[in-house]
């Protein structure tokens, strides 16, 4: 039986702080100069923490991609109508897709959420994980995009997601997305939680030319000018379901359950940094939990982790989504933990340290 909203943020615990000295002086220890791994080592010190102690482990890893699909898309903010949604659903569970390729290279499991695609049910399907919430979102633009009852629904289905994997033994997770028109709904969440302006961090998602760009900033302002109450409210659940996504939900709920269930898990990019900005207004202790896998290539993306304070992990230009970056960070995280397991201390390897 999944958990109440109220109980995942009940579960969900900082890391203990006493912790991270603990890793550094194993870290330091080993048969490197210090600090000379980089990020792996803040990774692995990160892992350790996590785990409250043990040594780090993040493997069986795990991917879900999110699908939904969003009533904003009738105001023409995407390239690609709708049904790509669907058609790309069908691409992830036959193996084509960019995020099958890389999630079997790193040794990623891969699930399929059916979150809110527009449309019949899909048949059943081996990959598939969870049950949709509702048939696509309504338009902003007239109104919520959900009912605060809906939203809390795909929440908790993605909470449900990281218990089921958490089960299974699953020791670390990661987000992908599907959604056509759905970074309009990111930049309208990254601008209401984080103060951001629509004209600064509006990008051409699938390919929008300028006037594109400028159209879909001027639909993100409307949506906004809408809201404007529920926004200056600082509801954090209020404000996903009037401008948020059905997917962008479920995987802000995939944090949270995470979090609750002390998994670490990589969150991918422009969409499910949006979802993880939903997660963190929710539940600011899930930052201890969460990595940003990489710099998304959405021109506004740098202005919202300046906004964030944080770094993403890589920045190698992506900007397909579906979780490619996450399976790139989750095999760095594997071998961070690698790294904080296996690798000799200088004692052990007989190699003076250096030190008098």
């Amino acid at each position: 039986m999944s958990r109440t909203l109220s109980d995942v943020l009940a579960a969900i615990r900082p890391v203990d702080p006493a912790l991270f000295p603990v890793a550094k002086a194993h870290l330091d220890n080993l048969t490197k100069p210090r600090g000379s791994l980089g990020r792996l080592e803040e990774l692995a010190a990160r892992l350790f923490a996590i785990s409250g102690g043990q040594p780090p482990v993040v493997d069986p890893a795990r991917i879900y991609v999110c699908a939904g699909d969003h009533g904003v898309a009738e105001a023409g903010v995407s390239l690609f109508p709708q049904e790509v949604t669907r058609q790309m659903v069908a691409n992830f569970l036959a193996g084509g897709a960019g995020i099958n390729v890389l999630a079997a290279t790193a040794g990623i499991d891969l699930r399929v959420v059916d979150a809110g695609c527009l449309g019949e049910p899909f048949p059943a399907h081996p990959r598939f994980a969870g049950a949709r919430v509702a048939s696509g979102t309504a338009s902003f633009l007239n109104g919520p995009a959900m009912s605060r009852e809906i939203c809390v629904k795909a929440l908790t289905l993605g909470v449900s997601l990281a218990d089921q994997a958490a089960a299974e033994g699953v020791k670390a997770l990661g987000t992908g997305d599907m959604g056509i028109a759905n970074t309009t709904p990111s930049t309208a969440l990254f601008c209401a939680y984080l103060g951001l302006s629509a004209k600064d961090i509006t990008g051409p998602g699938t390919g929008l030319d300028t006037h594109g760009v400028a159209r879909k900033a001027e639909v993100i302002d409307a949506g906004l000018a809408l809201h404007r109450d529920v926004v200056a409210s600082g509801d954090p659940v209020a404000i996903l379901a009037a401008l948020g996504g059905l997917e962008i939900a479920c995987l802000a709920g995939l944090v949270l359950g995470a979090a609750a269930n002390r998994l670490p898990i990589a969150v991918d990019g422009f969409i499910s940094t949006a979802a993880y900005t939903a997660a963190r207004a929710i539940c600011p202790t899930v930052a201890d939990y969460a990595v940003l896998s990489h710099a998304s290539a959405e021109p506004g993306y740098a202005a919202i982790m300046s906004a964030m304070g944080q770094k993403p992990l890589l920045d190698l230009g992506l900007r397909l989504g579906e979780g490619t970056g996450a399976a790139l960070a989750l095999f760095l995280l594997r071998a961070s933990a690698n790294v904080y397991n296996d690798m000799a201390t200088f004692a052990a390897a007989g190699v003076n340290s250096g030190e008098a």
